[in-house]
């Protein structure tokens, strides 16, 4: 709830007072974006449970999210062989 009411009013912001968003964003300190950003990849974590009952598909998931760290063209290409390969028996977790 609260996470999306931020993202909406920030959001918002962006789009009609480009100019002024660092001033914006200067009002929250890092700190509170810290733990806003936390609190929202724990909920996103979350998701981890419904990935699969196969240990491959959580090693996917893993080699997909390092990727994505650096490009996530990459991190997608990666993960679609990765899981094809995986399903037709070239690759073996």
């Amino acid at each position: 709830g609260a996470l999306v009411i931020l993202g909406s009013l920030l959001v918002l912001i962006a789009l009609f007072f480009s100019d002024s968003v660092v001033i914006f964003f200067k009002i929250f300190p890092n700190a509170i974006l810290g733990v806003i950003l936390f609190f929202a990849g724990s909920e996103l974590a979350i998701v981890v449970r419904d990935i699969g009952d196969k240990k491959s598909d959580f090693y996917v998931m893993l080699i997909v999210a390092a990727f994505a760290m650096w490009n996530m063209g990459a991190a997608f290409l990666v993960g679609v062989i990765l899981d094809n390969s995986l399903r037709r028996g070239w690759l073996k977790i």
